[in-house]
């Protein structure tokens, strides 16, 4: 097999935004392959190989089948390699239906069926990819920027030394838990600015939002606690060669509490420089 720096399989479900994943890679340096059949995956690392690529990006055409060849068994002979990772994107069936609606574009599941059931035989044909993948980026609210963000935290930083990309993701439980989330926190305990007039258009990242929260008796145990329990679990991940984490931290809107606590975590492990950090306000502005 030949040996690269990086080889990226990207899949997921149609409208969650592959294309423009795609392009990243391409920005990044990537040798990029878009809508390869399973069946010529070898040959065509075979061929890179020899003209010296030395990170890839292989989008995988999941509709195939019989002579072009199945996914799964793809990913499943790479998995061993430590310079091989699958992506994943994901994104809620509401965003996938809108994206299309907007674009007109037809599905490539749709037959006689409405758009959601198409949606949905995709989202079943792909479990298996899902499951086998080493990470899954939901990608329901973020923007093309933010998305080409989070994809060059992810790989870029994982070129440059495999420092672990740690994705904190302040949001509101009202407005849905992000799909992509390794471990969740639910802040919800904590008092709330919301019920003070004078604060409830403000944000966690205000000072007056966080003097408020600082006079929660409850506050002190839990952040010492969180803070200990990152700083134990962080080396473990970084040992077991993980690249990505995505740490959700959540409030009932996503504006005060659940902001105020990923900025003290993210504070708190901005020093590390075996981390490439990512701080995502999801819900703040709502």
């Amino acid at each position: 097999m030949t040996v690269f720096d990086q080889i990226v399989f990207v899949t997921g479900l149609s409208g969650a935004g592959k294309s423009q994943t795609m392009k990243t890679f391409e920005d990044l340096g990537f040798y990029c392959v878009d809508n390869l059949p399973p069946a010529l995956v070898e040959p065509t690392l075979a061929l890179l190989g020899r003209a010296q690529a030395q990170r890839v990006a292989i989008a995988l055409d999941v509709r195939t089948g019989g002579a072009l060849g199945d996914a799964l068994p793809v990913l499943e002979r790479y998995a061993g390699a430590l310079t091989a990772q699958t992506l994943f994107l994901d994104a809620r069936d509401d965003v996938l239906v809108r994206r299309y609606s907007e674009t007109r574009r037809r599905h490539p599941f749709a037959t006689q069926g409405s758009l959601r059931e198409a949606i949905a035989i995709e989202r079943t044909t792909l479990a298996k990819l899902r499951a086998h993948a080493t990470q899954v980026l939901e990608t329901t609210s973020l923007t093309h920027a933010e998305l080409k963000e989070r994809i060059t935290a992810i790989f870029s930083s994982a070129h440059r030394g495999h420092r672990l990309a740690v994705t904190l993701v302040a949001f509101g439980f009202k407005y849905g838990i992000p799909l992509d989330l390794d471990m969740l926190f639910d802040v919800r305990f904590l008092r709330n600015p919301n019920y003070v007039e004078t604060l409830r258009e403000l944000t966690g990242a205000d000072p007056g939002v966080a003097a408020y929260i600082d006079g929660d008796p409850a506050l002190g145990p839990f952040v010492e606690r969180l803070l200990d329990m990152i700083d134990f679990l962080l080396p473990h991940y970084i040992g077991e060669g993980k690249t990505q984490l995505t740490l959700g931290i959540g409030c009932t809107g996503g504006r005060h509490r659940s902001v105020y606590i990923a900025r003290r975590l993210f504070a708190h492990l901005k020093a590390n420089d075996a981390l490439s950090l990512h701080l995502d306000m999801r819900d703040a502005t709502r």
